[in-house]
């Protein structure tokens, strides 16, 4: 699919508006990964700007995320209930946790909910939503709204860790995925 910053191939086999969604979706995970090519699980836990967000806890967040929402699309839920407890420590690579560990789990992670996408019957799907103290009555959503809302969150994270790379080393994602294109030297 033309329009990608990055070269993505797709696990699964699906076409049209499917294809189009993960495709997308695809390319902005590819531009979180090279947010943290190279870091030091040090660095990954590093915060670098005011805020207490780092690239590891982002990756992590984002791998959890994903994990949930196969397991929300699958599991279809009339009762379920966002678990607090559960998140806690969703934002922060704990010392025993490796930046490789959780990209490993982002890419796996990823790979579930693709499939899951390409199982469903339909995106018109409509799947009912864990409440949660935000959310305290039950939505339903579809399949799409579910896979765009990912989309959005890890194109908003993507945000997120460019900053606090580019505070961390100077590396910004737009110039490392340029680095060495003729294009990027006019």
């Amino acid at each position: 699919m033309a329009g990608t910053y990055t070269p993505v191939a797709l696990t699964v086999s699906v076409t049209g508006e499917k294809e189009d969604l993960l495709t997308l979706l695809a390319d902005q995970r590819a531009l979180l990964r090279i947010t943290a090519r190279g870091l030091t699980d040090e660095q990954a836990r590093q915060k670098t700007t005011v805020s207490d967000l780092n690239i590891g806890g982002l990756i992590k967040h984002l791998a959890s995320g994903f994990r949930a929402t196969a397991q929300t699309i699958v599991d279809r839920g009339e009762n379920a209930e966002f678990d607090m407890a559960a998140v806690a420590d969703a934002y922060a690579l704990r010392d025993d946790e490796t930046i490789d560990g959780w990209l490993d789990e982002y890419d796996r992670a990823a790979e579930a909910f693709d499939q899951v996408i390409a199982d469903v019957a339909s995106l018109d799907d409509l799947i009912p939503q864990p409440t949660a103290p935000w959310q305290p009555e039950r939505e339903w959503w579809t399949v799409r709204k579910m896979t765009l809302h990912l989309l959005r969150e890890t194109a908003h994270h993507s945000g997120h860790a460019d900053i606090i790379r580019e505070a961390l080393d100077g590396q910004s994602t737009m110039a490392a995925i340029s680095e060495g294109q003729s294009w990027a030297d006019s």
